[in-house]
């Protein structure tokens, strides 16, 4: 029973992303209180741009992640390759969605793997972190990386979705350690990230001295995955539980300088209501070392493969801008150069 539940689950996450008002209203990233600096003689040409960095060891041709969001049923399996093939083309990094429903129902495994359109990405597993309270171990951890051929493993972490979920999964005690053990025993790097609830400096700061490798900030800003469970509700308590807490969380912004300020070197993804590549610029300025989208991405996969290759483009080319308009040459140099200045 439990599989299909997931299974079900999955298919009514996507359509609910993609047709019902689950973004947040009065909390933001936070990013709109930042601006860069224009720079009238920016002394570039187009051809001295560059747009590479490195992250977990692979080389990316730019500082993009098409964030976890999906996987289990055959429209997953679609958008998966979909996205996958664009992350090959352009050298970007990609997250799967939660592949416990691969453990739990094997027959849907390709619906996740991707490794024969991505042979070269930078590509990562995912399991929900409070699945160690529930049976997993260091030993289905390593299936779910096995079956991707990933590079590291993402545990996400989502009090809130878990507690307003329909039949959620809420004991969350002791994982820290659980995590910590898993961290020492895997063959890859451990990702935590939150999903749209955002992660403190404080936070981090335990997960960091658990052993984890790096931190996908997730803050909130984006998507409300309180209010995707509140679109899921069975009762007229869990419904009201995602209208009360459908603006919880730290806004992106705050997450990723609290995050940089205790842990300078630590390797860091923004995330959380990203839309564009002014966003994206902007975390990086604030010290992300790639920045992750999902919603946009979905969406645009979700029309044609057309509309999602347009969309690569045209946040690349985003980017680029900002490293032309602001005289800074090199992508991974943003959060050095002093370009970003707090509005007002």
């Amino acid at each position: 029973m439990a599989d299909h539940q997931t299974q079900s689950r999955k298919a009514d996450h996507i359509r609910i992303c993609l047709e019902e008002a689950v973004q947040c209203e009065t909390v933001s990233t936070g990013l709109e209180r930042y601006r860069f600096r224009h720079c009238c003689l920016p002394e570039l040409d187009r051809c001295d741009l560059d747009l590479t960095t490195e992250f977990l060891g692979k080389s990316l041709q730019a500082p993009l992640l098409i964030s976890s969001m999906t996987g289990g049923t055959d429209q997953a399996k679609h958008l998966n390759q979909c996205l996958a093939a664009a992350a090959q083309r352009h050298g970007l990094a990609m997250g799967v969605g939660s592949q416990r429903v691969a453990l739990e129902k094997p027959e849907v495994i390709p619906t996740f793997t991707v490794r024969n359109q991505a042979p070269d990405i930078l590509l990562l597993a995912n399991v929900g972190a409070v699945q160690l309270n529930y049976g997993y171990g260091v030993d289905q951890c390593r299936r779910l990386v096995d079956m991707l051929e990933a590079d590291a493993l993402i545990l996400h972490i989502n009090p809130l979705q878990e507690w307003i979920q329909p039949q959620g999964d809420t004991n969350f005690r002791g994982l820290l350690g659980r995590i910590a053990t898993l961290c020492t025993q895997l063959p890859v790097p451990v990702v935590a990230k939150e999903v749209g609830n955002g992660i403190s400096g404080v936070m981090a700061q335990r997960l960091l001295e658990a052993g984890v490798a790096a931190i996908d900030v997730a803050g909130a800003g984006g998507t409300s995955w309180a209010k995707v469970e509140r679109a899921r509700a069975q009762t007229p308590l869990q419904h009201q539980l995602g209208t009360t807490f459908g603006d919880w969380g730290i806004p992106t912004a705050e997450c990723l300088t609290a995050v940089r300020a205790i842990a300078p070197q630590v390797p860091l993804i923004a995330s959380g209501g990203l839309t564009n590549g002014l966003d994206a610029a902007k975390a990086l300025a604030l010290g992300a070392d790639v920045a992750g989208l999902a919603r946009p991405f979905l969406v645009a996969a979700s029309q044609s493969e057309d509309h999602l290759e347009a969309q690569v483009q045209l946040l690349l080319a985003e980017l680029a801008t900002v490293l032309f308009c602001t005289g800074v040459p090199r992508v991974r140099d943003l959060a050095q150069a002093g370009v970003l200045e707090t509005r007002g």
